[in-house]
């Protein structure tokens, strides 16, 4: 199996297939969560999950010929920037594949001039927390509107 990174489009057909798979797995994993939450908290929540495509400055995309079986893009935020939406699909898990994502997220980064990159990802998430571990994001204070959620957890990483 040979993956290919490379850039795409945060609008292309293949990527909104991927995100919304992503957004079906997160919504089984943290089922019920907000359910000890007033309405202010749930606004909250749905507020720093938002994704703006016009924010992305680079969307990177993993592929075997030409299924997207991976996906990741970077954005803005004060002086850094932040990855989000960091998906590799469940049949390809395991094969280094998010290390590669992230490795060229980091070329991206330095590329754009950067300082560092940050992240926010959820207490469930046991898996994409052992990876930012493992490739030497360490954990940070949660930043902008993650700062009030209690099951955020936010890292970063110096380029």
């Amino acid at each position: 199996m040979t993956i290919e990174i490379r850039r795409i489009d945060y609008n292309d057909p293949r990527a909104i297939v991927i995100r919304e798979a992503m957004d079906a797995e997160m919504g089984v994993l943290y089922a019920g969560v907000d359910e000890s939450f007033d309405d202010d908290m749930r606004t909250a929540i749905g507020a720093s999950l938002a994704v703006h495509p016009e924010q992305m400055i680079a969307t990177i995309g993993a592929l075997d010929g030409e299924k997207l079986v991976g996906h990741a893009a970077l954005r803005p935020f004060e002086d850094d920037l932040e990855v989000k939406r960091v998906i590799v699909l469940p049949e390809y898990r395991g094969r280094g594949i998010s290390k590669q994502l992230m490795s060229e997220l980091e070329i991206i980064g330095r590329e754009s001039g950067a300082k560092r990159l940050i992240l926010q990802t959820g207490d469930r998430q046991v898996e994409a927390i052992a990876l930012y571990e493992a490739i030497g994001y360490r954990q940070i204070e949660r930043f902008g509107l993650y700062a009030p959620i209690p099951f955020f957890l936010c890292y970063g990483k110096q380029l």
